[in-house]
């Protein structure tokens, strides 16, 4: 895939982490894709929320099926800006997700390649692609300001 069209999404879902950080929740967003067009949207919203399923990729995934009326997203694939963790990589694996884009990894949490490996070390009955470090700067610069920030605050 071309790099542009990869840049072209990924800040997308920089914006969808965006709106996660101006609401003071932790910066992560993630879009779903389908034929060139985005189809599903989602930023983080635990803390609004109170409920520690919000994440930004199952968001997405629910609306992304809502979209399309089906619960597999087989041609779909999912730009997300930080490494998903074992529940956001297992609700991909359920979905049928075909590629996935991460911006950046999480080497605390991650279970796309840095703790673990959900979507390729075990022997689940649907595999995903995944490709890495799609704008890593710009996507760890939101998470390491984001924290900053937070740290700052804790301090005054």
């Amino acid at each position: 895939m071309e790099d542009a069209i990869k840049i072209k999404f990924m800040k997308e879902a920089l914006k969808e982490a965006k709106k996660a950080y101006d609401k003071e929740e932790i910066p992560v967003g993630a879009v779903i894709v389908k034929d060139g067009k985005i189809i599903g949207r989602g930023y983080n919203i635990k803390e609004e929320k109170k409920d520690t399923t919000k994440h930004a990729e199952i968001i997405a995934i629910q609306k992304a099926s809502k979209k399309i009326g089906a619960w597999r997203l087989n041609d779909c694939e999912m730009y997300v800006t930080l490494e998903p963790c074992a529940m956001c990589a297992g609700a991909l694996i359920q979905s049928r997700i075909k590629k996935i884009y991460i911006g950046t990894m999480d080497p605390k949490t991650g279970a796309c390649g840095s703790v673990l490996n959900l979507l390729s070390d075990y022997k689940f009955n649907h595999c995903i692609d995944a490709e890495y470090f799609i704008m890593q700067e710009e996507c760890e610069y939101i998470l390491k300001d984001f924290f900053k920030k937070l740290r700052k605050k804790k301090r005054s």
